[in-house]
């Protein structure tokens, strides 16, 4: 006997869990829509060479990789030891794994871009909401599988792209019912002007990865890594110095501007910083100059959108500027910006702060009681009618007691019920109760509809 079970950091979703989704994926796709952005789905498998080198060591670590098939098969087995072996030292073997499944929604997308390039309209504006799998520790907050919904520019370098992702953003999560989560945006630019103020341009890398951690670990032990990682005792008091910024978004372009002054990174970056700030609203974005996003293709404005203060959750959305994503795959020249919703933590503070609406579980609308065998055919051929109106019913499949019926209603939240016995066939008649008010009324059959329709508003 097998005993039932599923693999750690993945999910069953109940239907009220599903429905509560719908909601979110459904509002996310709307706005997304409504400001230009047209669908795509990739495969849920790439080649591995199309992910690795691009997420850094620690993300490459995180790739789900795909075993060959075969790989059992007596003309196979030295050819697979020797595999694994280079997989032990750290290596990879195409005769073991050429395939992983994807990371995120950018990579795969840079290579969609860069295969059809041919056939795009440039700027091209899609969205994309689909699963990504990451070998990663699960914990509250954190899957190995859960959805990504991105949103993504291509060829064009206008910074009104920014702009309008920060009011993509704002709009969505208003309409969620977020209006206090917060979005935070910086600058690559400025991170690697940084490394240039601290005569260390080669460790941007490591650099970034060290205060992407600032939130986990704390300033302390952050430089404790940089120092670990060969930096000065100098260098690091510039970092320091760097991350202490706080005020106003004036008041820390001032500071920073300060700190970085001469350095043409850094007045790249501000300046497209000040592009985005003075085309929102003051309360809209917060600069962090903190805010690192640990992924390497990232070199313009970076995104990150953080929960409601009252749910400890952490980043909730987030993205960025990379200027030669399809460089990667041979196809120089096309920039592009994106940002991304995750639905999944989303969801988790939505229900912590109940900001679902209250009638998401009651899809189904009508249930038809089963009264037996010559009944239930009458009883179905209105429930067709009423479906094909557009209003979600059911026949009840078996022919059993009514209190049985009755509890099946109740549990699934169907407020209607509707009766069709040996009388109501013979005059051509239903019984409709409204179950959340106890009320009961006697219809012709054709006027079943139209009742509903005035009920279901």
């Amino acid at each position: 006997m097998i005993k039932p079970g599923i693999p750690q950091g993945t999910r069953d979703f109940t239907s009220a869990v599903v429905l509560k989704r719908l909601y979110i994926l459904n509002t996310i796709r709307r706005h997304f829509e409504v400001t230009g952005y047209e669908p795509l789905e990739t495969p849920a498998m790439e080649l591995l060479e199309t992910l690795t080198g691009k997420y850094g060591d620690e993300g490459d670590q995180l790739i789900f990789k795909i075993l060959n098939n075969g790989l059992s098969d007596a003309a196979n087995i030295e050819k697979a030891q020797a595999g694994f072996q280079k997989i032990l030292e750290g290596k990879n073997s195409e005769d073991i794994t050429s395939r992983a499944l994807r990371y995120d929604l950018t990579i795969p997308f840079a290579r969609y871009v860069a295969m059809n390039r041919g056939t795009l309209h440039f700027p091209f504006k899609r969205y994309q909401m689909q699963p990504v799998w990451r070998a990663d520790r699960p914990q509250k907050g954190r899957y190995r599988e859960f959805t990504q919904c991105d949103a993504d520019v291509v060829g064009s370098n206008s910074l009104w792209n920014e702009v309008e992702l920060v009011h993509l953003y704002r709009n969505t999560f208003d309409t969620l019912g977020l209006k206090d989560a917060e979005i935070t945006l910086n600058n690559r630019k400025l991170l690697a002007a940084l490394a240039l103020k601290c005569g260390a341009a080669s460790m941007l890398t490591s650099i970034t990865i060290a205060i992407d951690k600032l939130d986990k670990i704390g300033i302390d032990k952050v430089m404790e890594s940089l120092k670990e990682s060969g930096l000065t005792s100098e260098q690091v008091q510039t970092i320091h110095t760097y991350l202490s910024i706080s005020g106003s978004n004036r008041e820390k372009i001032n500071q920073i501007s300060n700190l970085l002054q001469g350095i043409h990174e850094a007045e790249k970056g501000i300046e497209e910083l000040e592009f985005i700030l003075n085309r929102v609203p003051d309360h809209y974005v917060h600069l962090d100059f903190k805010l690192a996003r640990g992924l390497d293709y990232y070199t313009g404005t970076i995104y990150e959108v953080k929960a409601p203060q009252t749910v400890k959750m952490g980043s909730i959305g987030g993205g960025g500027r990379y200027d030669n994503l399809t460089g990667l795959f041979g196809v120089e020249g096309i920039s592009g910006v994106g940002i991304s919703f995750g639905v999944d933590r989303i969801y988790d503070v939505m229900d912590t702060l109940n900001l679902f609406p209250n009638d998401l579980n009651t899809n189904l609308k009508v249930l038809f009681f089963n009264m037996g065998d010559e009944e239930s055919v009458h009883a179905f051929e209105i429930c067709t009618a009423v479906q094909q109106s557009g209003i979600p019913s059911m026949l009840f499949p078996d022919s059993v007691k009514l209190d049985k019926q009755f509890k099946y209603a109740q549990k699934r939240n169907i407020p209607y019920i509707v009766i069709v016995g040996s009388e109501e066939v013979i005059h051509k008649k239903v019984v409709i109760k409204h179950l959340n008010t106890g009320n009961q009324y006697t219809l012709n059959a054709n006027e079943l509809i139209s009742h509903l329709q005035n009920q279901i508003k």
